[in-house]
């Protein structure tokens, strides 16, 4: 009764439009006053130790830093590198857009932001090449989700923390997934392309102009060999790593590219600030949710609901991936990630799931969410940027988000796609 009341509860303040972080506080808070199950001054305790976490810093961190990038005119050369690789092929603009996103997938760690820089310049460009608006619209949206899979990855930060599993092994291990992803998407993008008559560029390919366009990026590429060499050598980790990215973007974009000025700083600063502060007032109501429903025994009701559904791992991780499909649709990523991963990690356990395998599977799902309605925000994002509505952003987008699904049934079943990595070094 009590689990009933708490998710009844939530979801009837989430459905009037109440914050995810309220919502939830308010919903453990009306448990504790009709059942004795748990008392304020438990949540209240839970709700300070999700706070408290050192990693948990590293997100509000990473955030400023993707924001410095976008600022700093970082992304605009990253861009410009993908263009002179594979610009004048079939589909050129479009595998632009991926490889874009991967790169500053690489800086960011957020899939809204990722649409944002890279979109907010590819979708003019390809529109100015003769694609699709809506095409290029989706297109970008979709593969911003490649922000979140790509090490340093905030859900992958958020993941780590909740679960106690080590946020350098998961951005090991995000790699494989990402390039995967990436990969799946350019040849879709190539095959829609050729279909619809999107060529490239026109211009031959001159290795001598790539090289002159590496040497104008090199600030820009040398920030993901910073921050994940960094924490890979053992020099930092990753909070400290998030930092150092805030710092080394602002240095760039100031003295290396002058495309930013110290006003501009503050204004990124201040601007992020109510960004950063929600996120956390979530993250807060969640960790102590977390707890609460432990008390509640939910962790170990979920798993043996799903050990009475099968004993097998592969048709378990196929129910796992479904529900996780749907909370995606309709629960907010930070919330979805915070709530959902510990219980079904635990869930998990006994079918001898990698809790770094399992964290790429909950991210890629997370991903899928972005630019799944209702609640999907490079969707969002997207739409803002073009004015183009969400249901005709999603028809053009529909071919990508397929192959999501397809990359996501690669990983799920192939687990050496993401912990290879890890086995090859011996962790």
């Amino acid at each position: 009764m009590a689990s009933a009341v708490l998710f009844l509860s939530a979801a009837g303040l989430l459905a009037i439009g109440v914050p995810v972080g309220i919502s939830l506080g308010l919903a453990m808070i009306a448990i504790a006053f009709a059942f004795d199950t748990t008392n304020i001054g438990f949540i209240a305790q839970a709700m300070y130790s999700g706070f408290e976490s050192l990693p948990l810093t590293a997100i509000p961190c990473f955030m400023l830093a993707g924001a410095v990038m976008e600022t700093g005119g970082l992304s605009k050369r990253l861009v410009n590198v993908a263009s002179k690789m594979v610009g004048n092929t079939t589909g050129g603009l479009g595998t632009v857009t991926v490889i874009a996103c991967l790169f500053f997938g690489a800086i960011s760690g957020s899939g809204p932001a990722t649409v944002a820089a890279i979109g907010g310049i590819m979708i003019p460009y390809m529109v100015n090449a003769g694609y699709d608006r809506t095409y290029a619209t989706g297109l970008s949206a979709v593969a911003g989700g490649l922000g979140i899979i790509m090490p340093p990855s905030i859900p992958l930060v958020i993941y780590g923390v909740a679960t106690t599993t080590s946020i350098g092994d998961l951005f090991l291990a995000g790699i494989g997934p990402a390039f995967i992803v990436g990969a799946i998407l350019v040849l879709v993008n190539i095959y829609q392309s050729k279909r619809l008559g999107y060529f490239g560029n026109g211009e031959n390919f001159s290795f001598r102009e790539l090289v002159k366009a590496t040497w104008d990026a090199k600030w820009a590429l040398l920030m993901p060999l910073i921050i994940l060499g960094g924490i890979y050598g053992g020099i930092f980790t990753p909070t400290e790593a998030a930092v150092v990215a805030i710092f080394y973007g602002i240095i760039v974009g100031i003295y290396g590219y002058k495309e930013l000025t110290w006003k501009g700083v503050i204004n990124i600063f201040t601007k992020n600030t109510s960004f950063v502060g929600g996120i956390l007032l979530t993250f807060a109501p969640a960790a102590a949710l977390g707890a609460v429903l432990a008390l509640l025994g939910i962790p170990t009701g979920l798993t043996k609901f799903l050990l009475g559904l099968s004993s097998n791992k592969i048709v378990v991780l196929l129910i796992v991936n479904i529900f996780l499909v749907f909370v995606g649709m309709v629960v907010d990523t930070t919330a979805a990630n915070i709530i959902f991963s510990p219980i079904l990690l635990t869930a998990l356990r006994p079918y001898g799931v990698d809790p770094v395998h399992f964290g790429l599977l909950m991210t890629i799902n997370l991903a899928i969410g972005f630019v799944t309605p209702p609640v999907a925000g490079n969707l969002f994002v997207a739409s803002g940027i073009t004015g183009i509505p969400m249901d005709k952003i999603v028809k053009k987008a529909l071919p990508f988000i397929i192959s999501m699904f397809v990359a996501l049934l690669i990983i799920t079943y192939i687990p050496l796609t993401s912990i290879g990595i890890l086995r090859l070094l011996g962790r």
